[in-house]
């Protein structure tokens, strides 16, 4: 075998191994793996029941997909307690069928301190970031794609 050859089948190797060496989300962004997403909310009149049908049918549509909610400024309002979408109906409900689902919802703590609103305002399944859009700064970064509904 040629010096050439060899090289050349070493190369084709080291191609193949590269998604297994890659982190995560560079994994992803590569193509392999499930899809990860991270869905923006930051006002719950307008995005927020849109947004959950969204997820609800893309989980439908992919259910290996791994979706995180970021919510801040007037998006946190749907993960409040007795939270109720324009129908009346409890946003509850719809995340916890969501967080069943392997669905993750964070809250913005900088609009719990510019809101002056406490983390026991809001249902058991919401979970908190330091910052929502350093959150989604850094998810993107880790491959997951942004959608804002």
């Amino acid at each position: 075998m040629t010096k050439r050859k060899f090289l050349v089948g070493l190369m084709g190797v080291a191609a193949m191994a590269v998604p297994a060496l890659l982190p995560l989300g560079a994994a992803h962004a590569q193509g392999t793996g499930p899809d990860q997403v991270v869905y923006h909310l930051s006002d719950t009149a307008t995005q927020s029941l849109g947004g959950l049908r969204n997820i609800k049918n893309h989980l439908d549509t992919d259910p290996t997909a791994r979706i995180t909610v970021v919510a801040h400024a007037q998006g946190v309002d749907f993960l409040m307690q007795d939270a109720k979408d324009r129908n009346g109906n409890p946003y509850e409900i719809a995340v916890q069928e969501l967080v069943g689902r392997g669905v993750k919802f964070e809250v913005c703590e900088i609009t719990l301190k510019n809101r002056n609103l406490k983390k026991e305002q809001f249902i058991a399944e919401a979970q908190f970031t330091p910052s929502g859009v350093v959150r989604l700064a850094k998810l993107q970064r880790q491959g997951f794609a942004y959608i804002r509904p």
